[in-house]
This record gives structure tokens, C-alpha cells and sequence, in this order.
């Protein structure tokens, strides 16, 4: 995998556009943007699409839990309108839809596989079944990461050519036993947790470090300084300009 870039658009810019749409694919794109990070998970009948929550109520004019509601139900809904009116009638995307996207865009992708409540592996062994289905040859492969051990594990399992990234909320003492385990490429924490010395352990023990999520110039600034390699933020393109 290349380096990374500072600036990775949080579910696309999604403080200007519905997060996991095309149209904050595109927001973020014309932010400047280089990369984009994105949730997946699976459908009752196993269609993967783009969507972070386990129900559907927050971001789309929909009810109840995504895993009990199969595509054809799903892709009639508004994941737009909530956002503002400009983006009613928003789809939720497939996440091949979503590929094409970025590829069109030229965007570089982190995608989080979000299983839904026990389905963690399933979830991981068909995103990685699609992607390497569907992921155009000659583009560079995205960056798979998850909070789930088992799905990053399942992934390293069915598509070990695929990078993958640890996400982390709290400092777990086992966190470098569990990185060289599954061989990650990055380790993903929340900026209201990470300390200046466990940035000076991750990055003494080889990793790229990545930070969630920061829309504050300040902030952003102090981890830089620390070391971290990417932050993702809401505001690609403010956060650009100003840093």
C-alpha cells in the first residue's frame, strides 16, 4: 500500500453531504480529498451496502435493524433527506456502486467492515468475497479495517493481499499482540483516548497511525505533532486549507 495521505473524508465529507452516500463521495472529492473511509455491512440477504448504523432510523427515512431487512426494502429508502433537502431521495449505495464511485472520482479508500450484531464473520468473508470480485486490477487495493478481531481475522483469512487497519476506542494492554496477530498495516484510534505516549508506542512498533475523527484545526495540529500519520475528519476541505 502507498502512504497515506494527512486528510481521509469521514464517511465522505460528510459534515456537507449524508455520510456513506455517493453524494459525500463526491463532496469529498471536490473538497480535494484524496481518500475517503466508509462503513459496510450486510443486508438480511446479504447485500453489502454502505451504512453505519445496526438501525435504520438515524440516516434514512427507514425503521428497525438493517439485518432484518433485505435489499429490495433497502433501496427504496431516503438516506438523504434527513441530512437537508438538496439530497431527498439520497440512496443507501451498494458498495459496488460505491466502488465505481471512487474509482470515477479517483478517490482512495478505507473501508470499516460493520458487521451487524453477530455477524461478524459472514459480514467479513462476503465483503472481502466481493471486493476481490469487483475491485478493478490495475487500482490500488483499499485499506480493510475493523473494531472486530474476528472480522479483521476472517479478512486476513479470505484476502490476505488486502491491508488492514485495527480500530481501537480504549488503550487495550493487548493491543501490539493483537496487531502482529492479524499484521495489521495501521492502528485507528479515537482522538479523546490517545495519549502523546501510546502515539510514541504505535509508531516505535512500525505501524501508520490514524486518528478519528477531527473536525478541529487545533486538535489536528497537536496529533501531527505527536506523529500521527492521517487524521479522518467530517471537513476535508476546511481542515485542508487551514493545515
Amino acid at each position: 500500500m502507498s502512504e497515506l495521505l494527512p486528510l481521509i473524508a469521514h464517511r465522505g465529507a460528510s459534515a456537507f453531504a449524508p455520510e456513506n452516500t455517493l453524494a459525500a463521495f463526491k463532496m469529498a472529492a471536490e473538497q480535494g480529498a484524496g481518500w475517503i473511509e466508509c462503513d459496510a455491512k450486510l443486508t438480511r440477504d446479504n447485500k453489502v451496502i454502505l451504512f453505519h448504523d445496526d438501525e435504520l432510523s438515524r440516516t434514512s427515512n427507514g425503521k428497525g435493524a438493517v439485518k432484518d431487512q433485505n435489499w429490495s426494502f433497502i433501496q427504496g429508502l431516503d438516506a438523504g433527506g434527513w441530512f437537508g433537502p438538496p439530497y431527498i431521495g439520497e440512496p443507501i449505495p451498494l458498495l459496488e456502486s460505491a466502488i465505481n464511485c471512487w474509482i470515477k472520482l479517483g478517490l482512495k479508500a478505507n473501508i470499516e467492515i460493520k458487521p451487524c450484531p453477530g455477524r461478524d464473520l459472514e459480514t467479513a468473508a462476503i465483503i472481502m468475497e466481493e471486493l476481490q470480485r469487483t475491485w478493478p486490477k490495475s487500482k490500488e487495493l483499499p485499506l480493510i479495517s475493523s473494531f472486530s478481531v474476528s472480522a479483521l481475522r476472517e479478512a486476513k483469512q479470505q484476502a490476505p493481499q488486502f491491508s488492514r487497519g485495527l480500530l481501537l476506542e480504549d488503550y487495550p494492554p493487548d493491543w501490539l499482540k493483537t496487531a502482529k496477530e492479524l499484521e495489521v498495516f495501521s492502528i485507528h484510534c479515537w482522538d479523546e483516548k490517545l495519549t502523546e505516549e501510546w502515539t510514541r508506542q504505535i509508531k516505535q512498533a512500525g505501524y501508520h497511525l490514524l486518528v478519528y475523527t477531527v473536525n478541529s484545526p487545533d486538535i489536528a495540529k497537536k496529533l501531527f505533532s505527536w506523529g500521527v500519520d492521517s487524521i479522518f475528519t467530517d471537513r476535508p476541505g476546511e481542515l485542508r486549507v487551514v493545515l
